[in-house]
């Protein structure tokens, strides 16, 4: 599944180069002309990722970031903001009211999609394509399949996600509160129980294989993919 990325900048000829470079990089661009447009797209679907321009007409894309930061749904979503400026006050005027990475115009378009991969891989890397392999299980983001032993899997969505950061992230215990923030996108709806299901069923998948007890409990902490050598 390709990554949402809303790219809001009101210069057309940027941001159909934008368009046409996230689109080639396997990304599913969404275009906004101005911030009111992008909130509404907002509303209606949360991107994994925005890009957005500094100067806008209207609302600015400050008190966009910072509208965005403000709203429990829309907080944890990753901004890459665009300037002409380029003075270090106005860099650090970005970054203070949420925004995670700054580039200044002219930038390259190749380092503006090295950093969009760089950001995703770090908040959501089962939404790129690279495939991934740890604890003799392959997982392939771009056919979605969970290969052990020459075997595929049968998994879930929501297992699939779980997998993918836990291989992402070897022998590194995480909370259930984490785990939530990472899946999930600490939705207030959403309780830690949650987690638990979805453990359960990821272990079930994987005991087709004998590779369920690869997921450990770490009592008081959460939960771990662990070294094999270990089991």
């Amino acid at each position: 599944m390709a990554a949402n990325i809303l790219i809001v900048e009101d210069e057309s000829s940027i941001l159909e180069l934008i368009s046409l470079n996230l689109h080639q990089a396997g990304f599913n661009p969404i275009r906004a002309i101005s911030a009111e447009y992008a909130e509404n797209i907002v509303n209606e679907t949360i991107p994994d990722l925005i890009v957005l321009d500094w100067m806008l007409p209207g609302m600015n894309g400050i008190e966009f970031a910072k509208r965005l930061r403000a709203n429990s749904t829309t907080k944890f979503i990753p901004i890459i903001m665009l300037t002409a400026k380029s003075d270090e006050d106005n860099k650090l005027e970005g970054l203070s009211v949420g925004a995670d990475d700054y580039l200044t115009k002219p930038f390259s378009p190749r380092e503006l999609v090295a950093r969009i991969k760089a950001l995703i891989r770090r908040r959501s890397p089962e939404l790129l394509n690279d495939p991934i392999i740890a604890e003799g299980i392959v997982l392939d983001p771009k056919s979605h399949r969970v290969q052990v032993d020459g075997k595929y899997l049968k998994i879930g969505p929501t297992e699939f996600k779980l997998l993918h950061f836990f291989m992402k992230n070897n022998n590194h215990v995480y909370s259930r509160n984490q785990i939530l923030d990472r899946i999930w996108g600490n939705k207030s709806e959403i309780d830690d129980r949650t987690v638990d299901v979805h453990i359960k069923r990821l272990r079930e998948v994987l005991k087709q294989s004998g590779y369920d007890k690869l997921i450990q409990t770490v009592r008081g902490a959460g939960y771990r993919l662990s070294d094999v050598s270990n089991n």
